[in-house]
């Protein structure tokens, strides 16, 4: 079992640069260094527990399984049920596990992404489809989800019912992707219920946890879940548009991954849907793009549309509502830091 959860003042001091990169993470902004010291011992905690539960006498299971964990990322599901967890006075091992848990749902995620979109590389490194095949990455998938759903079980009836709740809609927002809006649906209300359910979900279930593992109030589990809700939701779009308005060495990665996939994000719905649009631009997005010039071309062309202007709106909407669900919680070091990211949402895709 891991050692209790943070804010229990027995967690290890977390190392300076373990410090720096959790205040640059995802625009989590901690002033207080009794709170930063908690997370990132909490997290360095996760940490220790997901290279546990993944490994497997199977030497093949166990490459295969660990390849993403050891790929780091910004692990925000877990910090987000850590911080959550900062609202109720029971801290111990529960909400180490039920942060583990999300993140090893949002990794099988992946592993499943990565088949279905083909792609060659996650976080930097060689994706387990490529370096093996597709087999193999949805058997690790499947093996992740099975681990995940083993740790929850042993947080309660409630808990396990809320992980299979949870499933149920990522892979419903996964399918809705998949069969796109059908005839007379709205373009974009399919895409932000496709997100909400892709994205949002799991991150609404991360707060979720964090409240009901540390014996936070009923209402202020509830606010973290529809905060959780929002604010992953406003993550996406706010990919959406630097997906878009970055040049590749800020974002490091090659710009306008969705244009070459041919998945169509809200700037590009928002563009289409504008009876304005350069005609140019609406040929451009009939389908995937594959050569470099012509990517080039709708990114310039998208920037100066109105759907990059439009999905900015969208974002500072999703951000402000993300803010008034934080109301609900008691002034705090932790609430700041919750609101700190709905601004950096905003003020990165400036």
């Amino acid at each position: 079992m891991p050692s209790p959860a943070p804010g229990a003042g027995s967690l290890p001091a977390a190392p300076g640069g373990a410090l720096d990169d959790l205040r640059a993470s995802v625009g989590l902004q901690i002033a207080d260094e009794t709170l930063l010291r908690s997370i990132a011992g909490g997290l360095t905690e996760v940490e220790k527990l997901l290279r546990e539960v993944v490994r497997s006498d199977v030497q093949a299971v166990n490459d295969a399984a660990l390849h993403l964990v050891e790929a780091g990322g910004k692990r925000f599901r877990p910090l987000f049920t850590l911080l959550s967890a900062q609202f109720g006075p029971k801290q111990d091992d529960h909400v180490i596990i039920a942060a583990a848990a999300v993140e090893l749902v949002h990794l099988a995620t992946l592993y499943h992404d990565d088949v279905m979109d083909e792609a060659t590389m996650r976080r930097g490194a060689e994706s387990v489809n490529a370096r093996w095949d597709n087999t193999i990455a949805i058997l690790t998938g499947d093996f992740l989800f099975a681990h995940a759903s083993r740790l929850v079980a042993d947080l309660g009836t409630d808990a396990a019912r809320i992980i299979a709740e949870t499933f149920g809609e990522l892979v419903t927002g996964q399918m809705r992707e998949t069969v796109g809006p059908g005839p007379g649906d709205d373009a974009v209300a399919h895409y932000l219920t496709v997100i909400a359910q892709k994205t949002g979900s799991l991150i609404a279930t991360s707060g979720r946890f964090g409240g009901m593992m540390s014996g936070a109030a009923e209402e202020h589990v509830e606010a973290l879940r529809r905060f959780g809700d929002i604010i992953g939701t406003a993550f996406q779009i706010s990919d959406d548009i630097i997906d878009i308005a970055s040049p590749s060495d800020e974002l490091g990665k090659a710009q306008g991954t969705d244009l070459r996939e041919g998945v169509r994000t809200l700037p590009m719905l928002y563009a289409l849907a504008d009876p304005g649009t350069d005609p140019r631009l609406t040929e451009l997005l009939s389908g995937p793009i594959a050569d470099d010039a012509l990517v080039q071309e709708a990114l310039e062309l998208l920037r100066v549309s109105s759907g990059l202007d439009r999905a900015r709106v969208t974002l500072s909407d999703y951000a402000q509502r993300a803010r008034a669900e934080l109301t609900a919680l008691p002034a705090s070091p932790a609430r700041d830091a919750c609101e700190s990211v709905a601004d950096y949402l905003v003020a990165r895709t400036r």
